[in-house]
C-alpha cells in the first residue's frame, strides 16, 4: 500500500490535534530547506513568450478563490465574502458535492452576488487519483455536478493532481496546481506565476490551468502559526513587480469571526487587513476577476503562443507535511 493510501486510510482515526502537531513538525523541520524555493521561487517570474500584457494597462492580476473543505467551512462562506463585498471584491469558491450538504441557497446567493462556484473534488477523500479507473469513475460524478451547477472550474482536494486525467472533466479551467509549495503532497510546482494551456492529448481535450501563487492561509496561519500577513505582503509585492498572476487560496473552514481563534483557526481579520492592503497599495494597478473570467482570458488571447505548454504534473511520492 502506497503511503498516500496508507494515510488516508489511518486518518479517520487520528485525532485532528495530532494530525496538525505533526505537519507542525515536519514544516518546521523543513522549512529551512525551502528558503530558496518558498515563499518565492525565483525562476517563476519569467513571462511567457509573446506576453503583451494584461488587460487596459494593468500591472498584475487579482484572482481570490476559497475552498471550503468541510460543513463548518460552508456554514463560515457567506461571512467570509461578506467581507469581500464589502471592500469590492469577488472570489471564486469551490464546494465538495458529497463530502456534505451544499446549499442550493448559498450557491444562489453567490452567483446572483457575482461571485463563481467550482467544484473542489467529489469527497475530499484522498482517493480522488489513487487510479485511472477510480478517476474516471469519480469524473462521471463530478461532472454532473459541473452542469447541475453550472460551473466552468474544477480544483482538486489538497492540491492533487494529474493534469492528464482531469482533460476529461467538463471544464474550462482546472486551478489544482501552484507556482511552489514544498508541503503539499505533490511538492512539483509549475514554476509559473501565470496561467497556461494544457494541450489536447488523445481523447483528453485541452484547458487552461490556473496555479495558485500565494502561500495558503491553512499553511501560514494553521501550520506556521504566523501572527500577521508580512509574508502574504512579501509574494504579492513580489509578483506585481513582476506582473503576474496574484492568485490566492483561502479556507472558510479555518476563519474565527469572533475573535477567539482556536488550534485550527485564524483571525478573519488577517485577511481583511489582506484585501485592504491591495486595495490602497495597489490602487488602479489590478486586474481583479473570477477564474472563469481570467480562463477565458487566457483562452482568448494566450493559448496559441509558443511557451504556454507545460506539460503535466507527474505523480510525486505524498510527504506528511501536506496531507490534509
Amino acid at each position: 500500500m502506497s503511503f498516500m493510501k496508507l494515510y488516508y486510510t489511518a486518518k479517520p482515526f487520528i485525532p485532528r490535534r495530532v494530525q496538525l502537531l505533526l505537519r507542525r513538525l515536519w514544516i518546521r523541520a523543513m522549512l529551512p530547506s525551502y528558503r530558496n524555493v518558498w515563499p518565492i521561487c525565483q525562476d517563476s517570474g519569467k513571462p511567457p513568450k509573446g506576453w503583451s500584457g494584461w488587460p487596459e494597462g494593468h500591472k498584475f492580476a487579482l484572482v481570490l478563490t476559497h475552498d471550503v473543505d468541510t460543513a463548518r467551512g460552508h456554514d463560515r462562506c457567506e461571512r467570509l465574502v461578506n467581507i469581500e463585498q464589502k471592500l469590492g471584491f469577488r472570489s471564486s469558491v469551490y464546494f465538495v458535492p458529497k463530502r456534505y450538504p451544499v446549499s442550493p441557497d448559498l450557491r444562489d446567493y453567490l452567483t446572483s452576488n457575482g461571485f463563481e462556484v467550482g467544484v473542489h473534488g467529489l469527497n475530499h477523500d484522498g482517493k480522488l487519483y489513487n487510479s485511472k479507473e477510480v478517476f474516471m469513475k469519480r469524473a462521471v460524478q463530478i461532472n454532473r455536478y459541473l452542469k447541475e451547477w453550472n460551473c466552468t472550474g474544477f480544483r482538486s482536494p489538497a492540491m492533487h493532481c494529474n493534469l492528464d486525467w482531469i482533460g476529461n472533466l467538463d471544464i474550462q479551467y482546472d486551478a489544482s496546481t501552484f507556482d511552489t509549495d514544498p508541503f503539499e503532497p505533490q511538492p512539483k510546482g509549475m514554476d509559473t506565476i501565470f496561467p497556461f494551456w494544457v494541450p489536447a492529448n488523445g481523447t483528453r481535450k485541452g484547458y487552461i490551468e490556473l496555479p495558485y501563487t500565494m502561500p495558503q492561509d491553512s499553511t501560514l496561519f494553521i501550520m506556521m502559526k504566523e501572527k500577521g500577513i508580512e509574508i502574504w505582503k512579501k509574494k504579492l509585492d513580489w509578483i506585481a513587480e513582476r506582473g503576474g498572476m496574484v492568485m490566492l487560496t483561502t479556507h472558510p473552514d479555518y476563519v474565527s469571526f469572533d475573535g477567539k481563534p482556536t488550534f485550527d483557526t485564524y483571525s478573519a481579520r488577517y485577511y481583511e487587513e489582506f484585501l485592504n492592503y491591495v486595495k490602497t497599495r495597489y490602487e488602479d494597478q489590478y486586474w481583479h476577476v473570477l477564474s472563469r473570467d481570467m480562463a477565458k482570458f487566457w483562452v482568448e488571447n494566450n493559448k496559441h503562443k509558443k511557451g504556454h505548454n507545460r506539460g503535466h504534473v507527474s505523480r510525486i511520492v505524498p510527504q506528511i507535511a501536506g496531507l490534509v
